[in-house]
């Protein structure tokens, strides 16, 4: 069972089971924080660029490992590669964010969606995954993802990011028949996706649903959920035969955990608006808990990092299943100083906690 792995707490902990420290890794952990990568981003011209080349994207993976005693590598890359290889024209705006030449407003759109082939539309995602784990050395596991189905279908129905959402809910409450088509041919593409990357060699693979946070509880379940499930359900063992744990992360959805927990997934990613103790008394021995550090908090001195480090960690307790993360990604201007004092005070509080 991954048993090459050098480190395989993240692994380990997913499967919700002893470990000699909680492991830790970081959203956007390889990212714009980091100088390194922003001077790999200048010199590459572009963030696409930087993902369509394989060697590249295989440097900015590493980057953090190279920093910081991290336990798991994420996959660089981006969730909009699935609607890009179904042909909407991804762009990335400087200073706006993504956009879609060609959004998907019609039922006659979303009858020409094609579900992209992983080895040919999305090569050099895989190709990448072919590279980094080479390079890990399997010195931890590598982690693949993909967006939600319901995150992926509000970029492909605005256009791009939005303040409103007026589009897609807008379908979602007019036309809810034309949504469920979107999103069950979405869920199809993510689903060849991530068996792909399982093929190509990812350990664990997380959904990130962004975006689910945006719905009311019963449209979440019938408009999110449900189609993250149905993905979890369609995903294939490794080489080994083993089963590849799956992390389910939606933002805003902390309050949805028990719900989440019956998806079929080893663990459930939460925000920092919910207390990790009280989720965890939810959903009991369910599923593993991944979070839940406030980003913000890597602004603040080392002592109120290692303080809150604390926190989420009494609020566990000593329970197997805690996957240490922030609550949603790294930001930009946090000092790379202040991610190595959160790394190692994870590391460091949380041994008392699996003393056995």
């Amino acid at each position: 069972m991954n048993s090459k792995i050098k480190n395989d707490r993240l692994l380990r902990a997913l499967r919700r089971q002893p470990v000699d420290a909680t492991p830790v890794w970081v959203m956007r952990q390889a990212g714009r924080y980091l100088p390194e990568y922003r001077k790999l981003r200048k010199q590459a011209g572009s963030f696409l660029a930087l993902c369509k080349t394989p060697d590249l994207a295989c440097e900015i993976t590493l980057q953090p490992l190279r920093r910081f005693d991290l336990d798991a590598a994420i996959l660089f890359s981006d969730i909009l590669t699935v609607p890009d290889a179904m042909g909407l024209g991804l762009q990335i705006i400087e200073k706006q964010g993504p956009h879609f030449e060609t959004p998907v407003r019609t039922r006659a759109d979303i009858d020409r969606l094609p579900v992209p082939d992983p080895e040919k539309d999305l090569r050099y995602v895989m190709d990448a995954i072919r590279t980094i784990k080479p390079a890990l050395a399997d010195a931890v596991p590598l982690i693949g993802f993909a967006g939600s189905p319901w995150t992926i279908a509000t970029y492909m129905v605005e256009g791009g990011p939005s303040k409103e959402y007026a589009l897609i809910k807008g379908m979602l409450y007019g036309d809810p028949e034309s949504l469920h088509s979107l999103l069950a041919v979405v869920s199809d593409a993510v689903t060849v996706y991530l068996n792909a990357q399982i093929s190509a060699g990812v350990n664990a693979v997380q959904i990130f649903d962004t975006w689910g946070g945006l719905l009311s509880q019963p449209a979440y379940c019938e408009f999110s959920l449900q189609y993250m499930q149905r993905i979890v359900e369609g995903l294939q063992a490794d080489a080994n035969g083993d089963k590849v744990p799956v992390i389910l992360y939606s933002k805003g959805c902390g309050q949805m955990a028990d719900r989440i927990a019956d998806a079929g997934a080893d663990a459930v990613g939460l925000d920092w608006t919910v207390d990790i103790g009280e989720m965890r008394r939810r959903v009991g021995a369910r599923v593993a808990l991944q979070g839940n550090l406030d980003p913000a908090v890597l602004y603040a001195p080392a002592e109120v990092i290692r303080r809150e480090v604390a926190g989420v960690l009494e609020a566990f307790g000593p329970h197997n299943g805690h996957v240490f993360n922030l609550g949603h990604g790294i930001q930009p201007e946090v000092d790379p100083e202040s991610m190595a004092v959160l790394v190692d005070a994870v590391h460091e509080l949380s041994r008392p906690y699996h003393c056995s």
